[in-house]
């Protein structure tokens, strides 16, 4: 898929609906060879999706080894709104906690005094934490009224040439 491509989907008001959200699944492989599928909390930068986890987390030992993934960022209404995205995971060590860790977990509700807990508690916690940056290099929105699955719009071409013919 090329750049200008991907820009286009991600630019779509439905798209920047949901890179506004709270989490995504992000699909990889694990070391054994089998796929993992996780949800996740993230952020969007305008360019590329950020991840964060702590440094022991199993997921990076996979994705130093294969660093191909998969996102899904939906919703939980019928029909649903999929945006499906791939590319590389490229991971960066931080010693500190950084601040799209802080700006991703600071949607849920909390009061000014529980958020200062709440931040005190991870900085205690955690000894630093991994940023795992993906840029799509694909990218597909669903919205079931414009855009459907890939096979379902060649079965609605298949029937529109069956009745043509």
């Amino acid at each position: 898929m090329e750049p200008n491509e991907i820009t286009e989907v991600l630019n779509r008001p439905l798209s920047r609906e949901l890179l506004a959200r709270d989490l995504t699944r992000l699909a990889y492989v694990a070391k054994d060879g089998t796929p993992r599928n996780v949800p996740i909390a993230f952020t969007w930068n305008g360019t590329q999706i950020v991840l964060c986890t702590a440094k022991n987390a199993p997921k990076l030992h996979a994705l130093r080894a294969n660093p191909m993934v998969a996102l899904t960022i939906d919703t939980e209404v019928h029909p649903p709104k999929i945006l499906l995205l791939r590319g590389r995971a490229e991971l960066d060590v931080v010693d500190d906690i950084p601040a799209e860790f802080l700006e991703m977990n600071g949607t849920y509700a909390m009061t000014p005094e529980q958020r200062v807990e709440w931040e005190a508690e991870v900085r205690s916690l955690y000894d630093g934490t991994v940023r795992i940056v993906v840029t799509p290099t694909w990218a597909k929105l669903i919205d079931f009224e414009t855009t459907l699955p890939s096979p379902v719009e060649e079965l609605a071409r298949q029937r529109a040439e069956r009745q043509r013919g």
